[in-house]
């Protein structure tokens, strides 16, 4: 990635993309895993989009956070603008980074071009969306990444391959990326030297992907690896942490995703390749924090959790393809709120939407992202529109990206998501949300 360049954008037709709203009637809607006739291609419906675009990446990003920023929030007028994390998988351990980037002009997707009009043209070329990014040298591959606001810092946490987790400081990053100078200076100094994190915990015996920053508490860390343990980190006054080196004590397996309650300080949720989904109250002896355990809640690992910040609610996704939704005043009945099986393997992203209670989205190793409504019901007037197969809750597929591996919703852009897989960035908005 160069140190200021042009986002790759495309929206011309992908015979390997369709992108559709599943209750588009216009046209023939493509379901996943459906055999193309002879002669017959995918193409990409922009109407579908309020905005779509790709960003590209020199080594992949297999995980990425979005960094809030002091634009206000519900923004909905184009160009948009959004700062992100990420951190690089390249084949060489030596060469990973941590990259702090801004995508901006991010204009509406439209087909209002006229080729015949060069003034068109010239406005087409001003509405290109640009990406700028500042590197952190990182030893290994980024497992996962996660951001926070610390003391008005930007900080991040990241887990690496080598079995460290990691906090630096973006500040230096975030003012560089917004200054075409300031870029240029920040690449040529850091050239020759790489930045220091302000903390790195290896007491973790294996490598993890579990991750999560407290919202009620600053500073306040959970990191989950893959023998089984879990560590809670509290900062000190020093600007470092204290991490319990005491695990907490119930996962039989690895740890694959951890979120801390939105509103009670001291409750986790966990999820593992042991089947289950737990709930600890970190106040408590490390071996005797788990509150709720439900076992099998999936036929197997279960990848991924996302509580919801206005409802009592968690959405999983596992190994199994299955999503559940999960009201915790009942999980230990086991019984799942709603079940939907679309995925066609792996279930490896899912987000609850940051304002709309009833809205989610999930990826997975089949190529697609859904998007999903909970408020929707199946009712004699709608029966007839409804496709054969398909959920009522599914109100849009999107594909175009090979092996996804995590989606965020924008919390300051109104509905837009952010999704990253092997082959690069998406950043959308869907005429559905």
């Amino acid at each position: 990635m160069s140190d200021n360049e042009d986002m790759e954008v495309s929206n011309e037709d992908n015979e390997e993309m369709e992108d559709t709203a599943v209750n588009n009637s216009e046209n023939e809607v493509y379901l996943p895993g459906k055999p193309l006739e002879e002669g017959e291609e995918l193409i990409c419906d922009t109407s579908a989009y309020v905005m779509y675009h790709q960003a590209q990446t020199g080594a992949p990003c297999l995980s990425f956070d979005i960094i809030r920023d002091s634009a206000g929030e519900d923004r909905e007028t184009f160009p948009l603008t959004a700062y992100i994390v990420a951190g690089t998988q390249a084949p060489q351990t030596h060469v990973n980074n941590v990259i702090v980037m801004k995508l901006s002009n991010l204009h509406q997707t439209g087909n209002t071009k006229n080729e015949d009009d060069d003034d068109l043209e010239d406005e087409d070329e001003s509405k290109n969306p640009k990406m700028a990014g500042a590197l952190i040298k990182h030893q290994g591959c980024v497992n996962r990444v996660r951001s926070t606001v610390i003391n008005n810092n930007i900080v991040a946490a990241t887990w690496s391959e080598l079995g460290r987790v990691n906090i630096w400081n973006l500040m230096i990053q975030l003012q560089a990326i917004d200054s075409d100078q300031l870029l240029m200076k920040y690449n040529r100094e850091n050239k020759a030297s790489s930045a220091s994190p302000l903390y790195t915990f290896t007491g973790h015996s294996k490598e993890g992907f579990a991750m999560d920053w407290c919202e009620t508490v600053p500073g306040v860390l959970a990191t989950g690896d893959c023998k089984k343990d879990i560590h809670i980190w509290t900062p000190s006054e020093a600007g470092t942490w204290k991490v319990d080196q005491r695990p907490l004590i119930g996962h039989t397996d690895s740890v694959e995703d951890l979120q801390w309650s939105p509103n009670e300080r001291n409750v986790l949720a966990s999820c593992s390749v042991d089947k289950s989904i737990r709930i600890w109250d970190t106040r408590a002896n490390p071996t005797k924090a788990c509150m709720i355990t439900c076992n099998d809640a999936h036929q197997s690992d279960v990848n991924v959790i996302s509580w919801n910040k206005n409802e009592p609610f968690i959405v999983s996704g596992g190994d199994d393809g299955f999503l559940h939704v999960w009201d915790l005043r009942k999980i230990q009945t086991k019984t799942p709120l709603a079940t939907f099986k679309h995925h066609l393997e792996p279930v490896t992203t899912v987000e609850w939407h940051p304002k709309d209670s009833a809205v989610f989205a999930s990826g997975g190793e089949d190529n697609q992202i859904a998007l999903w409504d909970l408020s929707v019901e199946k009712d004699s007037e709608t029966e007839s529109n409804e496709i054969e197969g398909v959920p009522p809750q599914l109100l849009f597929i999107h594909q175009g990206q090979k092996n996804i591996k995590e989606l965020h919703w924008h919390p300051q852009l109104t509905s837009v998501l952010i999704s990253t897989a092997e082959s690069g960035f998406n950043i959308f908005r869907t005429i559905s949300v």
